[in-house]
């Protein structure tokens, strides 16, 4: 129900080309295409409108130079940054256009007759004029050569499985003389067929066709090849088929062309070789021939092109046609007309490998042109329900008016049409106003005579044509902003809400509500004043559904009554969810329902309404069973006298029905009550030998391990562990397994009083199981308040808590000596975390060591606390010794630092601003190349809203990645990684105002540390290293101070979200 609309067209006519074009490739920089001639190959620069670069092939000798050569084929290779030229002499020419140079990469005594690089670019296949097929590496290293016609059939080839001769088969109405029915002849190619193989690779690489010409017969066969060269198959005996050849990138069909005695048709192939559907081409038979047939790169449209046969002195028309599919249906959808002057003649076209719906197309006069097309959805705007919900389908020269509402289940050789009148031109307008931009899309409403342009900036201006200055103006939204899309529109439409005039597109999410509808879905109308959403499915049927918001909508208007029910019954919709009044959570609408009925229903008549009180406590979340089995029991224990009312068998059979027997058994084991159990097995269908051994064996046990075996049974552990508690001290070791395997540790603690042996076994278990767990805190303070120190001392060291550590050793009465080496070892660990201070205070007070404790203040740069033990113990020797070279040392260290930051900073700084202004002349070169938004395109990939050159030379992309959900710790270190300081990487600027703020960040965290050691310096008489620190730290700082406005602009921090692009505190 969609049609291909126009978007935008464009290309150049260089001024000057030497000979005529042959073929062309496009390039990874938007507007780049290499064209081949017979004297060399011509790079065209479609924004500059002229030949930016050339290099001749007649002056190195490749091709002759009276204009006789012939390129077969060529194609850009963006890893070497050349162009691989075939020549129908028979060599392969790598052309590299910067500098100008040719290399002859290989060469074939033949000659060549086609050139075909596999998608990926790893593979070619070189056509040979000795009818032989030659598959290389992209190294141009052979890896094997075979015949073009072969006599088997291929690897694909059928099994007979034997059901008897052809003329003993079935052979329906037409009898048996069909078994003697000679098979037509095969007829020849037509005669304006070139005769040269044609080759096409599926849209994955893994199999390539070609269509040549068999020597015996002379008609066209197609034979399946494998990356091996292996022949996989071979196209039945066609009659007709013609030289036109393209394998459907999804991989499903070949497409080719055959002349057939009365008509023309595009007919497709599998890939096993046999006939899989066709369509008929609009022309008489031999009026066209068809050159050549090309898929878009998403399958869904193929580009035939057309040339006419029969002219009288005069050049041939050409044609381009653009066809599409839907439910089995073949529809014509743009014809492209270049009429039959000689520069008009096409040479060549070829779809965007990167922009699916753009065509590019070559003329014979140097005229390159590409056309971009979009989907769209012509539909009537009805403006009252008298107006029926028109689509305009084109197909062909007809445009087909249907009315999707009705019939939509019937299925005809008509479709769903609908008598609906055809639409007339009722006026005409012009509008001559100038428009500062390109326009990509213009709506109009006759309602609220209006026009709503869009440019390619997303922004939207308004035209009243009736006005009495008629005028082109930014549209404004109510608030006074000027509107502008987040993306490109392909469809707008002009509505009145409320009394205002609005735009809204396609792209606009729902406010009100979502649904969700089979994936690939489209919207095709809304029905005017109504309720339907006619969609169409992937399979191209259509379907109507009765979207909320619209139903809503109605019913408000139905609802004309003095009690605003939008406001007290239906909740508003557009209103956020806090202006809703707030539910608790455990007031759950059908449980509190549950509640109010069952407590109404006991107060009227609980024999009466016994079932309805059940299915009560049954459909409760989570439901009741074990209060509904209770009321079974207890209507077992007292029968009513009154016969109406409900007996036990009678309800528990009713519950039966609301509840699986399994489940209810499980529960009225639960009860403990052998009774109901029975009651309820009696019920089912269980076997009698399942259960009467198991409940024969539970009613020998004590009551408590009884109830133990139960609620182990029934996986219920923690009420198992209540039970088995009271069973004595005989079973605590199967109790303290059942803790182990489960895992119940809190809850076995509140089982035992803390002064108990049991206790403690379930808390030196729990030490244990903490400790597996590396919760080594946990650990220490479950052991230590059940006394069991040593182990808690353990736990306390692998924790680095050092202090509680001493604690315990303390309870275990360590002696100075081993309190001396815990406290050594303890400090050794400190250091290595770099906690100097707290090992320094170890040392001086468990082992009265103060000369290692200044050392290791020393270290840690605790100048103060140095000097303080340094007097304390009057170990004025260690001034000079150690702290005086101490702190020169600090000085020089803080210098180099402070150095090196200070060159990385103006580094990345510099480097910085080169490449924001490479980044700028890039986004300008591309601001005109850049894709619309469309619906079609939310399948994307969410990197693909970033386009850079790098992005545009990724032709085919092969990705297997998994997404998974990641942490904020993870997710900051892949952004990380995403960011490299490598000169020409995608994020490098992103890369470097991480650098820059990473620098910004050391210097201010430094600060601190410098203020400490120049007090020193200046304490010991050391003023001139003072003065150099202080001075490279004022240097530094002032640098960075005035460098993050230039860095971090306004723009920038205003604009982005990234966290790398925030700005740091300032120094």
């Amino acid at each position: 129900m969609r049609n291909l609309r126009l978007l935008l067209t464009g290309g150049c006519r260089p001024a000057a080309a030497p000979g005529s074009p042959q073929c062309f490739c496009l390039g990874v920089d938007p507007g780049t295409v290499f064209v081949g001639s017979q004297s060399g190959l011509l790079e065209l620069d479609s924004a500059a409108q002229s030949v930016v670069r050339e290099v001749s092939l007649t002056a190195e000798g490749f091709m002759p130079e009276d204009g006789s050569g012939c390129i077969v084929g060529i194609e850009y290779l963006p890893e070497l940054d050349c162009v691989c030229v075939a020549t129908a002499a028979g060599d392969i020419l790598l052309c590299n256009l910067s500098t100008k140079q040719v290399e002859c990469v290989g060469s074939v005594d033949g000659g060549l007759s086609a050139m075909s690089w596999s998608p990926d670019q790893e593979l070619v296949l070189l056509a040979t004029g000795q009818q032989t097929l030659i598959m290389m590496t992209r190294d141009f290293e052979p890896i094997t050569e075979k015949q073009i016609h072969q006599d088997e059939f291929g690897e694909g080839k059928f099994i007979t499985v034997g059901w008897g001769k052809k003329e003993t088969q079935f052979h329906g109405s037409e009898g048996k003389q069909a078994a003697q029915r000679k098979q037509t002849e095969v007829l020849p190619a037509s005669s304006w067929d070139d005769g040269k193989p044609r080759m096409t690779w599926r849209g994955d690489g893994q199999f390539i066709a070609v269509s040549a010409v068999c020597p015996e017969t002379g008609a066209r066969k197609v034979r399946v090849w494998n990356r091996e060269l292996m022949l996989q198959s071979t196209s039945e005996p066609i009659s007709g088929l013609e030289q036109a050849l393209a394998w459907k990138p999804s991989g499903n069909l070949i497409a080719s062309t055959q002349e057939k005695p009365n008509r023309h048709d595009v007919v497709f192939l599998e890939k096993n070789g046999l006939l899989h559907g066709e369509f008929t081409l609009p022309f008489q038979k031999g009026q066209v021939k068809v050159n050549e047939l090309i898929w878009n790169a998403d399958s869904t449209v193929l580009a035939v092109w057309l040339e006419e046969l029969k002219t009288v002195n005069s050049n041939p028309n050409s044609y381009v046609q653009l066809w599409t599919t839907r439910n089995y249906h073949w529809y014509l959808k743009q014809s492209l007309h270049f009429g039959n002057l000689e520069k008009n003649k096409l040479v060549s076209l070829l779809w965007d490998s990167v922009l699916p719906y753009r065509l590019h197309i070559l003329c014979q006069g140097w005229h390159y042109l590409f056309y971009d097309w979009h989907w769209t959805t012509d539909r009537g705007m009805g403006e009252n329900s008298l107006h029926v919900a028109n689509v305009a389908v084109i197909d062909g020269g007809q445009s087909m008016l249907k009315d999707p509402t009705v019939r939509l289940g019937a299925t005809g050789g008509n479709g769903f049409k609908a008598n609906v009148e055809m639409p007339h031109l009722d006026k005409t307008y012009r509008l001559s106003l100038p428009v500062d931009g390109e326009v990509i899309s213009l709506c109009c409403s006759p309602l609220t005579k209006t026009i709503a342009v869009q440019l390619a900036d997303r922004q939207i201006l308004k035209y009243l044509w009736e006005a009495s200055t008629p005028v082109l103006e930014p549209w404004q939204t109510s608030s006074g902003y000027a509107l502008q899309f987040p993306h490109l529109c392909m469809q707008t439409s002009i509505t009145r809400i409320g009394g205002e005039v609005g735009l809204s597109s396609v792209t606009a999410p729902n406010s009100e509500t979502l649904r969700k509808v089979e994936r690939g879905s489209r919207i095709i109308t809304v029905v005017p004043q109504d309720t339907k959403v006619v969609l169409q499915m992937p399979r191209g049927n259509l379907e109507t559904v009765h979207h909320r918001a619209l139903v809503l909508a109605q019913i408000r208007k139905w609802l004309d009554r003095d009690e605003d029910f939008t406001k007290t019954m239906y909740p508003s919709l557009s209103s956020s969810s806090n202006d809703q009044p707030h539910q608790q959570p455990e007031q759950k609408k059908v449980n509190l329902i549950c509640d109010v009925m069952r407590v109404a229903m006991e107060c009227i008549d609980p024999e009466k309404y016994c079932l309805s009180i059940l299915t009560a406590h049954v459909k409760k979340n989570p439901p009741e069973l074990e209060t509904a089995l209770q009321k079974v029991h207890d209507l077992r224990e007292n029968i009513s006298p009154n016969a109406a009312a409900v007996s036990a068998e009678e309800a528990l059979k009713y519950l039966l029905f609301l509840v699986d027997v399994n489940e209810l058994y499980d529960y009225s084991l639960g009860t403990y009550d052998f009774d109901l159990v029975i009651m309820v097995a009696e019920k089912s269908q269980k076997d009698p030998k399942e259960y009467l051994p198991f409940l024969n064996t539970l009613r020998k046990m004590e009551t408590n391990y009884q109830r133990y075996t139960i609620d182990k049974h029934l996986k219920r552990y923690t009420k198992a562990l209540g039970h088995l508690s009271k069973c004595g001290p005989e079973h605590f070791s199967e109790f303290l397994n059942l803790v182990k395997d489960q895992s119940l540790y809190c809850e076995a603690l509140k089982l035992y009083p803390s002064s108990t042996q049991e206790y403690k076994d379930i808390s030196s278990a729990y030490g244990e199981y903490l400790i597996q767990k590396q919760l080594h805190e946990h650990a220490a303070l479950i052991l230590a308040r059940a006394g069991i120190f040593e182990k808690a001392l353990d736990a306390f060291l692998s924790c680095g808590s050092w202090q509680q550590a001493l604690c315990m050793a303390s309870r275990l009465g360590y002696t100075k000596e081993k309190l001396s080496s815990l406290a050594r070892t303890m400090a050794g660990k400190l250091v290595e975390q770099r906690k100097h201070a707290e090992a320094a205070m170890l040392l001086e007070q468990y082992t009265e060591d103060c000369e290692e404790a200044v050392i290791l203040l020393l270290e840690g740069a605790f100048w103060e606390e140095a000097l303080r033990l340094i007097h304390k113990y009057d170990r004025l020797d260690i001034l000079e010794t150690n702290f005086k070279p101490a702190i020169i040392e600090a000085q020089k260290s803080q210098l180099m630092f402070l150095d090196s930051q200070k060159t990385a900073f103006l580094r990345h700084k510099s480097r910085l601003q080169v490449v924001r202004e490479l980044k700028e002349k890039a986004s300008e070169s591309l601001q005109d190349y850049e894709a619309p938004y469309c619906p079609e395109f939310d399948l994307l990939s969410e990197t693909s809203s970033v386009v850079t050159p790098s992005d545009m030379s990724s032709r085919y992309s092969h990705s297997n990645s998994r997404i998974s959900a990641r942490s904020s710790k993870n997710r900051r270190k892949a952004e990380r990684k995403r960011y490299s300081l490598k000169e020409g990487s995608p994020f490098e600027d992103m890369a470097l105002l991480e650098a820059l703020g990473e620098s910004v960040r050391a210097v201010d965290s430094v600060k601190g540390d410098v203020h400490v050691l120049l007090k020193q310096l200046v304490l010991f008489g050391f003023d001139e290293q003072a003065e150099g620190l202080q001075q490279v730290l004022e240097e530094v700082l002032q640098l960075m101070e005035a460098s993050i406005p230039e860095i971090w602009t306004p723009a920038l921090q205003q604009s982005s979200l990234n966290p790398v692009c925030a700005c740091p505190h300032h120094l």
